[in-house]
């Protein structure tokens, strides 16, 4: 199987399907082969081949999409990176991966030159701009001098399509080795546990070097849906083209609708047209929820996945019932247990790990059989995540395992804490951690981002939270920010906290 013959062959169903909208561009299905297989014919001629790693560099555009084609009809591996992080951590994705070729932007190249002095490997850079500097290639010249690469190589089920780089949150970026089997099975997993969507329009603004936004695009193996694609997070923006091309579909993590609920004007555009707002990659706070559906009247359907079993493994029923708070139900094929620390399953209402098993499980960890050997266990991928699953089979995440807080030797759930932050009414954003205390072992220590304009001491946060809380799980500091560290979706980073 391959990935881009799959793609190649249902797009080619409907050739002159509008399938992407890009700066109020639109692009059909044909167009979109045609660009692939002319990256395709680019890319062989400067060497790339079965194996071989393509990185790509840039903020969302209609090239992400086409390099991932590309680089598939070769059987060659694709390789997204953040292109926000810096140059350390960059440096050591083009060195780990051993990439031959980097696909960027001009905005970038400062860095890329500096990240190239330290990859031997990489032969050629690839701007998407059409005045590319000096020992750099402009893409449109290289594509519009190309023919078409029409063949496409007969991969393997278990050849290597992707190489995601994990935000190492501890120590370097771990990559995340994707088979075009288990981006397949993640896509058909997808495909029957959501609702039938053909012929609407998904507002894309979830980035594309994101697992959680390749595993939204590979849907299109399955969908005849069309795509709004957007390179940048802007609510008037997104609002706006939901209105313009009554949008039906959008994928976002909590953060973005916590600045949905900032938007000075929820009534300015019309929404009506929206169907589902789905959510993931980071814990979704309940009175986040419940504001949502009383400022927009929309429920937000919660899921949950991670990079390493393809992004999107288990999800509220799109339509049906919604439990708020939890993560809802596997995703069809996916079997998920809850599990303790010597390996036993146990039974409904039972804290402990979240293991996953299925096709759509990563193969590895690139060039860390050590790493590997600790997540994949007997056949089990152990998350980190600590939940338990209910009588009705949902799951609830109560915490990550390395951010529990241990007080005087009793395990407290940061997330306890942080729904109580989310329910103050001058509160917009809120993390909790443990630092270390002498006494204790560990204390509370809570981040907190007031609404704007608001106000409010420490104090007042403490005795809010003491009116649910009891005095053991209180916080003993409170920090005021004038915003959070987050990742390029918008997932709080804790590990930047701990440094402050």
């Amino acid at each position: 199987m391959n990935i881009a013959k799959l793609n190649e062959d249902r797009a080619l169903e409907y050739p002159e399907l509008t399938k992407l909208i890009y700066a109020e561009q639109e692009i059909t299905n044909r167009e979109i082969v045609a660009e692939g297989r002319k990256l395709a014919a680019t890319l062989k001629n400067l060497g790339v081949r079965r194996g071989d790693r393509v990185i790509v560099q840039t903020p969302n555009c209609p090239e992400v999409l086409y390099a991932f084609s590309a680089a598939w009809r070769l059987g060659a591996v694709i390789v997204p990176i953040n292109y926000l992080i810096g140059e350390e951590e960059t440096a050591y994705i083009y060195q780990d991966s051993g990439a031959r070729v980097v696909i960027s932007s001009k905005l970038f190249w400062a860095k890329i030159q500096a990240c190239r002095k330290k990859a031997p490997d990489v032969a050629a850079v690839i701007l998407i701009e059409d005045d590319a500097p000096e020992g750099t290639f402009s893409y449109r010249a290289l594509t519009g001098a190309a023919g078409e690469e029409t063949q496409i190589v007969d991969t393997n089920d278990d050849d290597i399509a992707a190489l995601i780089y994990t935000a190492g949150t501890t120590g370097k970026p771990k990559g995340v080795v994707h088979t075009h089997g288990s981006l397949y099975a993640n896509a058909y997993m997808q495909h029957h546990s959501y609702p039938p969507t053909d012929g609407m329009t998904y507002i894309g603004i979830l980035p594309l070097c994101h697992s959680y936004g390749i595993a939204s695009s590979n849907l299109s193996l399955f969908r005849n849906n069309r795509t709004v694609l957007m390179n940048t997070f802007d609510v008037n923006a997104i609002f706006a083209a939901i209105e313009k091309y009554a949008g039906n579909i959008l994928g976002a993590v909590p953060t973005m609708y916590v600045y949905m609920l900032l938007f000075p004007e929820p009534k300015k555009y019309n929404l009506s047209s929206m169907k589902y707002w789905a959510c993931g990659s980071a814990p979704l706070a309940v009175e986040t929820w419940n504001r949502f559906k009383e400022v927009y009247g929309f429920e937000i359907i919660e899921g949950w996945g991670l990079t390493e079993a393809g992004a999107n493994n288990s999800c509220n029923p799109w339509e049906g019932k919604k439990k708020i708070g939890s993560i809802g139900l596997p995703m069809t094929g996916t079997d998920m247990k809850i599990m303790d620390d010597t390996g036993k399953i146990l039974p409904a209402g039972e804290k402990g790990e979240i293991v996953i098993r299925g096709p759509q499980v990563m193969k590895g960890y690139w060039n860390k059989p050590e790493e590997t050997a600790q997540s994949l266990v007997d056949g089990w991928l152990h998350t980190g995540d600590v939940g338990y699953v209910d009588e009705d089979g949902y799951f609830w995440i109560t915490d990550r395992k390395k951010d529990l807080i241990i007080k005087g030797g009793e395990n407290i759930s940061p997330r306890t804490i942080e729904e109580v932050l989310y329910s103050h009414p001058q509160v917009s954003e809120a993390a909790v951690i443990g630092v270390k205390d002498e006494k204790y072992g560990e204390e509370i220590k809570a981040f907190v981002v007031l609404h704007p304009g608001e106000k409010a001491a420490a104090e007042d946060i403490v005795a809010f939270c003491q009116t649910k809380l009891t005095n053991f799980l209180l916080p003993k500091y409170v920090v005021f920010l004038e915003a959070m560290p987050k990742s390029l979706v918008g997932k709080i980073l804790k590990t930047e906290l701990r440094k402050m």
